[in-house]
């Protein structure tokens, strides 16, 4: 049973400016739920809306809320909260991308960085400048990259249907892992035209109102982002997933640049619905101050806490980023 429930606001400033189509994201703001039962056992859950990421106050505290109560259930379960959602046996650690920013801005010392980490799939954000330009400096980038090196390309629904076909087909000599959302405003029937004969999977991510019984009997395309907080919870981001795996559709799951807490709820999803997928969940380097520990990430793998549960422990600093509003 519940016997409390502590909502703790907090701000977490950013160690750079977080670049989209959208603007820039300069901190994080948000509150985490902590709910105590009668088994002196704690569940913690992470509000922080993001409208940049489509992601709005109703949305983001249903996930926190649910995240609370599910960290409660596998803790009583005795299981990782992966492998209560799976049930499937617990996994150690997950892939993960880079997060280099945007194409214009992206550093060589932040390039050689990922490299030198050991990550294969640099994830880049593209659509900010005009797509001739953003091509002659990803050719630029491909032409000195190791040969196993990939690159993930985020659009952020930039680009009208001629300049997404444009900037697709330069791409096809390039070694893309995949582009999300391509077109400023996305349809069916013209992300299957652009999905068509790509050597690349095309995906979906903040575009979800597409996500209609039509669009799973007859995907457009080949990949879902999943963001637990945009869809409201890990339970129903887990119906999409098996509706998707159904489908014949990849699944991965990104962050929206929470703290540590919203941070592991996605970790523990991804290890639940693709344990073998490269994730993009290694976002808590943006941060300049947290809300706990972020899990551990060696060799381009995001490691799991060990225990049951989600597996966050509040910073024992936490008044430091506690926001006094």
């Amino acid at each position: 049973m519940i016997i409390a429930a502590d909502w703790l606001p907090y701000v977490l400033p950013l160690q750079r400016p977080w670049q989209t189509s959208q603007g820039q994201v300069l901190e994080r703001r948000g509150k985490l739920l902590c709910l105590r039962n009668d088994r002196s056992l704690s569940g913690w859950g992470d509000c922080a809306p993001l409208p940049e990421f489509g992601i709005d106050e109703p949305a983001a505290r249903a996930f926190a809320e649910e995240m609370a109560h599910l960290d409660l259930v596998a803790q009583s379960a005795g299981l990782p909260l992966h492998a209560w959602l799976s049930g499937d046996p617990a996994v150690a650690s997950l892939a993960v991308n880079s997060n280099l920013g945007a194409i214009s801005g992206l550093s060589e010392g932040a390039l050689q960085a990922s490299l030198d980490a050991g990550f294969q799939v640099l994830k880049i954000k593209v659509g900010l400048a005009a797509p001739a330009e953003e091509i002659a400096r990803l050719r630029e980038l491909a032409a000195g990259l190791p040969a196993t090196i990939k690159l993930r390309l985020d659009a952020n629904a930039a680009w009208s249907l001629p300049e997404a076909r444009q900037f697709l087909q330069a791409c096809t000599t390039l070694p893309i892992e995949g582009i999300e959302e391509p077109l400023r405003h996305p349809v069916p029937d013209e992300l299957a035209q652009l999905q068509a004969g790509l050597p690349f999977p095309l995906a979906l991510d903040e575009s979800c109102h597409l996500l209609t019984p039509a669009f799973f009997r007859h995907p457009p395309l080949h990949r879902l982002v999943l963001k637990p907080a945009r869809h409201g919870g890990l339970l129903k981001s887990m119906e999409i997933a098996l509706r998707a795996r159904a489908a014949g559709l990849e699944c991965i799951v990104t962050s929206s640049l929470e703290s540590s807490c919203g941070l592991l709820a996605c970790a523990q999803l991804a290890a639940a619905i693709a344990p073998n997928s490269v994730h993009g969940l290694g976002t808590a380097e943006w941060l300049a101050a947290d809300t706990g520990q972020a899990p551990r990430i060696s060799g381009a793998r995001l490691y799991l806490p060990e225990g049951n549960g989600l597996g966050f422990v509040l910073a024992e600093n936490w008044t430091k980023v506690q926001d006094p509003g």
